[in-house]
């Protein structure tokens, strides 16, 4: 527990990094959109890649039931996403935002670190099977979500070939072929890709400093959302994994990656689009402080 604990106070502290050079006027509106672009577009695709680009490769045998479970997780997600925002009293033009918290987590900043911190190293592979419907559909119903207007949500067909799912589909290949990358051609890869946490982290934190500290915590709806997001939901995927027998140790690993906290990409989306940057970045405040409590108080309960 106190690894886990460290490890969210961690990254919490580069959000208030992030807020801090803000009010210092290092990082401003302009600079996050910059910053946001360069995530997006360059160091997560290296992220994605270069997490098949160790030394051992995974066993390709496991990613197709993992796939199912990853896939099966995000339908459930994805579905009451979509429904829950029309029940809580949302502004028509909020529940595009609202749906985008509700269903996609900071699986690849956070959730990674704390799996390895609960259920040792070697559940990383499981994790980011898992998390491989998030990597496609982020980019799908993600950017979907968000740059939807009051009355109809256009998809772009363009984010299935964006530079984020290239690498997830180039990541595949290299899983399926055995291909072993040299160190050469993996080390660049590495080094880009490590890039993206501290940079999403300083731009949620300096998205954060632009929004009143007094409304950062009065929105009761935000509340409510963040507790179907951190327990309510992961409790409810944790019952239908249990009911449909699946395998505890998968079961338990995906749940808590289900259980974190609002995902950093909310922010960059919502700064590319120039909609919602208020709420997203209300919601990814509360569930990143209160996931500090939470998340210990899940694996207590798994």
């Amino acid at each position: 527990m106190d690894a886990i604990v460290s490890q969210m106070i961690i990254l919490f502290i580069l959000v208030i990094v992030g807020y801090y050079m803000s009010k210092r006027g290092v990082m401003d509106a302009e600079f996050d959109r910059k910053l946001s672009e360069l995530v997006i577009n360059v160091t997560c695709p290296c992220l994605i890649l270069s997490s098949v680009m160790g030394d051992t490769l995974p066993d390709k045998n496991l990613i197709l039931p993992l796939l199912v479970v990853g896939f099966a997780t995000y339908a459930l997600l994805i579905g009451v996403a979509m429904l829950l925002p029309r029940y809580l009293h949302i502004a028509p033009t909020e529940r595009g935002v609202y749906s985008f918290m509700l269903a996609f987590g900071n699986v690849g900043f956070i959730g990674y670190p704390i799996v390895a911190s609960i259920f040792g190293p070697s559940a990383v592979f499981y994790a980011s099977i898992l998390n491989f419907p998030s990597t496609l559909l982020i980019f799908v119903f993600g950017t979907l979500f968000i740059s939807g207007d009051q009355t109809k949500m256009r998809f772009d067909w363009s984010t299935l070939y964006s530079p984020a799912m290239i690498a997830s589909y180039l990541s595949i290949l290299i899983v399926v072929a055995g291909w072993m990358p040299t160190r050469v051609v993996s080390t660049p890869f590495f080094l880009l890709g490590n890039v993206t946490v501290p940079a999403a982290l300083l731009i949620i934190g300096s998205s954060i400093a632009q929004v009143p500290i007094r409304r950062m915590f009065g929105n009761p709806t935000i509340y409510l959302m963040s507790a179907l997001r951190l327990l309510l939901i992961p409790l409810l995927i944790l019952y239908l994994s249990r009911l449909c027998q699946v395998d505890e140790s998968i079961a338990n690993i995906n749940v808590v990656l289900a259980a974190m906290p609002v995902a950093s990409y909310g922010t960059l989306f919502c700064i590319k689009y120039k909609r919602g940057e208020v709420v997203m970045a209300e919601g990814t405040f509360i569930t990143t402080l209160l996931s500090v409590l939470s998340i210990p108080l899940l694996t207590a309960f798994l």
